[in-house]
């Protein structure tokens, strides 16, 4: 497997060693499996750890399949994939509502991460799974297109560098800004379901920005400090205001056709560019 990156215009000089451990922050087994296979190059010649790289300078990593296990997915119809941001290192697709984020069974076939194989397969590429959007959510799903990326990704999800916006509309008039703290565990009664539980839960934080409403309903953002299964369903009918359509949370979901939630902004920055990404799935659901 390999991968070309080209420093970018920001870069200053610093050791290969310093850039992969310092500023990349590349875990360590990988780095080290790196040095060992000699498995980069900069500017098409043979590198050490020690040399100096620059802005404009290209790497390539070469990367042994077997060092880095990649569960086969079926491939799905790479026409369900739109791209809202895409390059040789990542993409974001919106993800429709009702379509998984990716399949649990190895013969399941209709999940974004089968159809994103699909779409990836032409140019020799595979998904990698970086987070997860419930199957009734749509909106902006990033996956890695390399293992070399994924890491990296994975780390700016947990130190909550990645932010994320959705649009939802609510029952009942949500009137002011809000931040809903509730620990969120798991039920036991229903295994589909989590509920408030502050004695066992996890820590949560849902952030309310209300944009509109009426004595019937409200129309708000949310953004999301923690990312825990079902937080934004679970705070928002928590307070008396479940999201409209959603047959977990909801008593009155039938009246509505589809859960109105949807992922609508992606915010981060590029762990190799150093650019800072604002990724819109626009208009949602207004």
């Amino acid at each position: 497997m390999e991968y070309q990156i080209t420093l970018p215009k920001t870069q200053a000089p610093v050791t290969l060693q310093e850039l992969l451990t310092e500023q990349w922050l590349l875990p360590k087994k990988m780095r080290h499996l790196i040095r060992m296979q000699k498995g980069v190059t900069v500017n098409h010649m043979p590198a050490t750890f020690q040399q100096t790289v620059k802005a404009g300078d290209k790497l390539t990593f070469t990367l042994q399949e077997t060092d880095y296990p990649y569960q086969t997915l079926a491939l799905g119809d790479p026409r369900q994939v739109a791209a809202l941001y895409e390059d040789e290192q990542l993409i974001v697709v919106n993800k429709p509502a009702g379509i998984k984020t990716h399949p649990n069974e190895p013969e399941e076939t209709a999940t974004m991460a089968n159809h994103l194989a699909a779409y990836l397969a032409p140019q020799g590429q595979r998904p990698y799974v970086v987070h997860r959007l419930d199957t009734a959510t749509s909106g902006a799903l990033l996956f890695a297109k390399s293992p070399l990326i994924l890491p990296l990704l994975g780390r700016l999800l947990e130190e909550k560098q990645i932010a994320r916006r959705y649009q939802a509309v609510v029952t009942g008039n949500l009137s002011h800004n809000q931040t809903i703290t509730k620990k969120i565990g798991r039920s036991r009664h229903d295994r589909k379901k989590r509920i408030i539980d502050e004695a066992r839960g996890q820590y949560a934080v849902t952030h309310v920005e209300v944009v509109s409403h009426t004595a019937k309903e409200s129309r708000i953002y949310c953004r999301l400090e923690t990312g825990r299964t079902h937080q934004i369903r679970v705070h928002l009918a928590a307070i008396g205001h479940p999201i409209l359509g959603d047959p977990l949370y909801n008593p009155q979901a039938k009246k509505t056709p589809r859960l109105m939630l949807h992922a609508d902004q992606m915010r981060l920055r590029h762990p190799f560019t150093d650019e800072t990404l604002i990724i819109e799935a626009l208009p949602g659901l207004w």
